[in-house]
């Protein structure tokens, strides 16, 4: 009896441990398709030839490839990370390392809620500290080389810590009151700490721009003026309740764009980089009455290095807005956070199946006790793996369907045109590279290629 209990503990080891190199072989071998893709095709295509001069072309192509080489050794380092840390029993020490602090703080190994906020502390500090590396070098090196990186070693450094701190002060009392849920909940814990974490993320959702974002980055009203009128009558043509406009400062970080909207029921806010707005991005100007000579000087030098005038005008943006809006509109927003609901209840529901279960405990280490954050992660993370991955590639392919529905949304407000140059300047913007893999593609890319939105605007067939 106790050998097939360790028999079964052992399969379940293996198993977790194949699926983890199965799930890298396969997204290595993708990715390896699509940096054939950048090492071959080094000219415009003739479909491309209206799109893309061959200089943003072949800086496109080296920026991607760039990055899919950093991916590719991040990757098996983190693989071979977790593999070792699996295979070293780095889960059950670190759990003991947590009690001896537990204990050396004046507590009894019975606190398991305090315990495992410990654990997590120090799981979290151990994931900063060995990702560092790489994001300094993703950040100094490969966004520096290709001019996007606009943060000094300081702010980053700075940014790095508040972001921590920030991420704990959230992290650890809901994790805590989770737990607390889960031990007292009952038969049905799993209904409560379902409806606990739906409760989290819609006050996350409504207040993280309004208290959160602004700790990092400075958030200012769009000023009054044509832009701001254009975007309060598109949005009130629509029935859309914008009360207001921000600005955010991403330029002193990276030269990428964006824009988002954020807020429920009568109460939503539009947010635009400054990097997005052709006559607000830091990266045109050359000179200001607010910035000191060096200031300028520097200003203008990264603009000459990322080699582009950033942004979109007035017209193209209000075409992007237009599709943004279209995700509203269209109820994309709803439906994605239904699905991630129903999704959430899943899984509660099946960890409230497999939680008793103790072989799946001893196959990670933990033959004497069952911790719940250790029953949280062993499932949701290692346990659920196959299905996440499933579930992963079925949101792609819902996210690009909404992406041509919004773009079609866009079209039928009259934007269409501006929406394609706003395409093509964000694509040079962002140095996206627009020939892909068509199996590299399917997997991972949620928003379509550039081409087929291109495609579909000018009157192609929309998915």
């Amino acid at each position: 009896m106790v050998l097939s209990e360790v028999a079964v503990e052992r399969q379940i080891f293996y198993a977790v441990l194949l699926f983890s190199w199965v799930v890298y072989m396969w997204e290595a071998y993708l990715a390896s398709r699509q940096r054939k893709v950048y090492r071959t095709t080094t000219h415009v295509p003739a479909e491309l030839g209206n799109i893309m001069d061959p200089e943003t072309f072949e800086k496109s192509r080296l920026y991607q490839l760039d990055k899919s080489t950093f991916s590719f050794w991040s990757g098996l380092y983190s693989e071979i990370e977790g593999t070792l840390i699996l295979v070293l029993g780095g889960i059950p020490f670190l759990w003991d390392v947590s009690e001896h602090v537990l204990v050396r703080a004046g507590f009894t190994p019975e606190y398991e809620i305090t315990q495992s906020l410990i654990f997590l502390l120090l799981a979290t500090l151990f994931s900063a500290l060995t990702g560092l590396p790489w994001s300094l070098y993703s950040t100094f090196v490969i966004e520096e080389r290709h001019g996007f990186n606009q943060q000094t070693l300081g702010f980053f450094f700075k940014d790095a810590i508040k972001k921590f701190l920030v991420t704990q002060c959230i992290l650890l009392p809901v994790t805590s009151l989770l737990l607390y849920i889960i031990k007292i909940g009952g038969d049905y814990f799993f209904v409560y700490a379902w409806l606990f974490t739906l409760v989290v993320s819609l006050v996350l959702v409504t207040i993280y721009a309004d208290y959160i974002a602004p700790l990092f980055d400075k958030f200012t009203p769009l000023p009054e003026g044509e832009l701001k009128y254009a975007i309060e009558a598109m949005a009130k043509s629509i029935f859309f309740p914008l009360t207001k406009v921000y600005v955010v400062e991403g330029s002193k970080r990276s030269s990428h764009s964006n824009a988002y909207f954020y807020g429920f029921f009568k109460n939503k806010r539009i947010v635009l980089f400054d990097t997005l707005l052709e006559d607000y991005s830091p990266l045109n100007k050359e000179n200001t009455e607010e910035t000191s000579e060096n200031e300028a000087a520097e200003v203008k030098l990264k603009a000459k290095t990322a080699n582009k005038k950033q942004g979109c005008n007035n017209n193209e943006v209000l075409a992007v807005l237009g599709h943004e809006l279209g995700h509203w509109k269209l109820g994309h927003t709803v439906k994605n956070i239904v699905i991630s609901q129903m999704n959430s209840f899943l899984c509660f529901s099946l960890f409230a199946v497999l939680s008793g279960r103790k072989e799946l405990f001893a196959a990670f280490g933990f033959h004497a006790s069952q911790p719940t954050l250790i029953g949280l992660m062993i499932i949701f993370q290692f346990i659920f793996s196959p299905y996440n991955e499933v579930l992963s590639f079925c949101l792609t392919v819902l996210s690009r369907r909404f992406e041509f529905q919004a773009d079609a949304f866009a079209k039928n407000l009259g934007k269409a045109k501006d929406l394609y140059s706003a395409l093509i300047k964000l694509n040079k913007d962002n140095l996206g590279f627009p020939v892909s893999d068509w199996m590299f593609s399917m997997w991972h890319y949620s928003h379509p290629p550039l081409l087929e939105r291109l495609q579909a605007l000018k009157g192609g067939k929309q998915n």
